[in-house]
């Protein structure tokens, strides 16, 4: 089966391991062009690019996969299925057509929950226990075509966005394995979605990070967890002069009988330090300050001689 492999970051990269390892002749990779990355700005070639070229594949990277160039190029490679993981672009009808038997997507959740291009952090914040992946039939509505897989997994109660992401680029790729199988014999079958049901997971922002002590300890612990490792879950400790910005790694809520206000430090340990919620508190366990290294909370505390009382922000 002849396979056109379109994905960009390391979320792709199992798919695209999976696809060669079922024999699939894989006429190109598609992927986003090298970006600037880090303080000097240094093009950085994606992870799909750097595996793609370690097997002797072919890598196009058109700034727009639905030009006319993009499109003469897909078409001409006749592929039997496109396979789309994380590819970072939006697919015209023409370039979805261009594959003889279908074009297909590794999405991040139990759809039609959590359509959209974060459903991996949605599924935190949200307090899900369970997640899961989607091979599906890709049409031009956001997500929204026919299923031909779903396989499901527990999330961790600590685990991070980061963490949980890559369980599911492994799963997905244990699934995607299955469904070019039965695309190839003719045993795949396509489960429409119920429209009523979907839910959205659209793209994140830094502004996103920002974290409100006037949310529940719960709330609080979810969104550092959904926030990790991007944006990040950022917070300010309000002292004087301009306040420290500080994005929080780990947390966990802890019972408190503290009346202090949303954001007050309430105490300090060698486990770290807790922070006053709406209901409860935050034990903050680890952290990175604004232009510094990755510290624990305990390592914080010293350095910057954090006090019983002292308050974080917004802003």
């Amino acid at each position: 089966m002849r396979v056109v492999f379109m994905g960009t970051p390391q979320f792709a990269v199992p798919s695209l391991e999976s696809v060669l390892a079922t024999g699939c002749d894989v006429a190109f990779v598609v992927t986003q062009p090298d970006r600037p990355k880090g303080r000097k700005g240094t093009p950085q070639p994606p992870p799909v690019k750097l595996v793609a070229r370690s097997h002797g594949i072919e890598v196009y990277q058109p700034e727009s996969v639905n030009c006319d160039e993009s499109v003469e190029k897909l078409t001409g490679a006749a592929p039997d299925v496109a396979v789309i993981a994380a590819f970072g672009q939006i697919l015209r009808r023409r370039v979805i057509e261009a594959a003889k038997v279908a074009c297909i997507n590794v999405h991040a959740s139990l759809l039609p929950k959590y359509r959209g291009a974060a459903p991996v952090p949605a599924a935190i914040l949200n307090g899900d226990c369970i997640t899961g992946v989607t091979i599906q039939k890709v049409v031009r509505k956001l997500d929204a075509g026919d299923i031909i897989r779903q396989d499901s997994l527990k999330i961790g109660p600590d685990e991070t966005a980061g963490e949980l992401a890559e369980r599911l680029a492994r799963l997905g790729a244990e699934s995607l394995a299955e469904a070019l199988a039965d695309l190839k014999t003719g045993r795949a079958t396509f489960l429409p979605q119920d429209d009523s049901k979907a839910t959205f997971a659209p793209m994140l922002q830094k502004s996103d990070g920002l974290i409100d002590w006037r949310w529940t300890a719960g709330q609080i612990a979810r969104h550092v967890r959904a926030m990790t490792p991007w944006p990040g879950a950022f917070t300010f400790l309000a002292r004087p002069g301009k306040p420290l910005r500080i994005v929080l790694m780990r947390a966990a809520c802890v019972p408190t009988e503290s009346t202090a206000e949303p954001g007050v430090v309430i105490a300090t340990g060698a486990d770290g330090f807790a922070v006053k919620a709406l209901d409860g508190a935050v034990l903050i366990s680890q952290l990175q300050p604004a232009g510094r290294k990755l510290m624990t909370a305990q390592e914080f505390s010293r350095g910057y001689r954090l006090e019983i009382g002292e308050r974080f922000a917004s802003s």
